[in-house]
């Protein structure tokens, strides 16, 4: 928190006008609502694959998702997935045991999501202009390195230093994204799990 601070003081003292406040509030606006979107994905897959209502799934595994939402770690989460899924969603234990494991290891598409926006707003904030080729580079970076982060909280933050080295964007800009870094980290954590439980239905 001292370290944030630190950044985020220099930032705002450095900081021109209010602007570049309500573009991080629209940042944190997009990830969350590409989170939403990613989870009504979701339930549409377990609708015409399980043919059982949204309601049905969202109330077995609320508990899990809530426990996601505060601790921002799938590992941490994952005993708690196992049980809703298995005992309130009616997987199989060795579907189950098996699924949701390796889904806490790699499955982290809230984390893909969360940054391949962070690059993009990074780069428009440093007024770089990306060629599509290179948005494109973005996507597939920051989805092999969501499979590659850990299923910790800030482990998602680790990662994007490889995406920005990427794109050839300052890593300076990290310090933009870090107010609003652990919020996102738990919705985005939601997702990852909702995932995990959408794919062993």
């Amino acid at each position: 928190p001292y370290g944030v601070f630190a950044l985020l003081a220099a930032l705002v003292v450095e900081a021109p006008s209010a602007d570049l406040f309500a573009a991080l509030g629209w940042y944190a606006f997009c990830v969350v609502l590409g989170l939403l979107i990613m989870i009504a994905v979701y339930l549409l897959i377990v609708k015409l694959y399980t043919n059982k209502s949204p309601s049905f799934f969202l109330k077995g595994i609320g508990p899990a998702q809530l426990l996601a939402f505060s601790t921002s770690s799938s590992a941490a989460t994952l005993p708690v997935t196992m049980e809703r899924v298995t005992e309130h969603l009616g997987v199989e234990e060795e579907v189950s045991s098996f699924v949701l494991p390796i889904g806490a290891t790699i499955n982290m598409d809230g984390t893909s999501l969360y940054q391949a926006v962070a690059a993009v707003f990074i780069a428009q904030a440093f007024g770089m202009d990306l060629s599509f080729g290179t948005q494109l580079g973005i996507i597939a970076t920051a989805t092999l390195a969501s499979i590659g982060s850990a299923a910790v909280p800030g482990a998602g933050m680790v990662m994007l230093v490889g995406v920005l080295g990427y794109a050839g964007i300052p890593e300076a800009g990290l310090a933009l994204i870090f107010a609003v870094d652990r919020p996102l980290d738990m919705c985005r954590t939601v997702a990852n799990v909702t995932g995990d439980a959408t794919v062993s239905m």
